[in-house]
Order: structure tokens, then sequence, then C-alpha cells
């Protein structure tokens, strides 16, 4: 268990908060939410993955791992949502955090990862 142990259970219960609490938009795209799940989701779980291998290397467990991995992949899902895209998203964290570092835009790797919305 890692330092971060709490950080990631507070991301991992919004995350399923979000997820069950999610009503598909009336007007689609809704891209202010959709943003919002990357920024206020994506975004999180990638800090708190950066911040744990960067300095003091953080030896995150599989449970650790696999709380911050659902998260991540629920908010993925929940943006693609917000377009009327249902996808079953299965990003590592390292992969979405290692773009993230390169792009310096969640909403690139969004697009990248999911294909939503369809580049024109």
């Amino acid at each position: 268990m890692s330092e971060y142990r709490d950080r990631i259970a507070v991301l991992a219960e919004r995350s399923r908060v979000d997820r069950e609490a999610f009503e598909a938009p009336e007007n689609r795209p809704d891209e202010e939410r959709a943003l919002s799940y990357l920024r206020d989701g994506v975004g999180d779980v990638v800090s708190v993955y950066v911040d744990g291998r960067t300095g003091e290397f953080a030896a995150f467990d599989e449970v650790e791992m696999s709380m911050l991995e659902r998260a991540l992949n629920d908010w993925f899902e929940l943006y693609a949502r917000c377009y009327g895209e249902t996808i079953e998203a299965e990003f590592t964290v390292r992969e979405v955090a290692e773009l993230v570092i390169d792009t310096h835009d969640v909403s690139d790797v969004a697009q990248l990862l999911t294909h939503v919305p369809e580049r024109r």
C-alpha cells in the first residue's frame, strides 16, 4: 500500500458515483460535461500517478493500480457517452499519463484513444 491510497480511494469513489449518476444528455454532444470528466477525472488520475512516479518512487500495489485504472476508464467511457458513443475503455494509467505528458492536452489524448469525437 502506498501513501496515495486515500487519494486513490477518493478517485475510485468519485468515478463510481459519476458512473451511477450518469444520464445521457438530451442535446449531444455535451462537450462541457465531457471535458469535466477529462479534467476532473482523468486529469486527477494522471496527477496521482505522475506524483507517485516522480521524486520518491511510490510502489502502487495491485489494488491501487486496479482502482486507478477503473476510475480512469470509467471517466473515458462517460466522456464518450457525452457524445452519444458507447465504448469499453481498457487503457492503462501509464499509457494515458505518457500521452498527457507528451501532448500537454487531455482532450487530445481522449480523442486519440477513444476516437470520440471523430476527426474531421
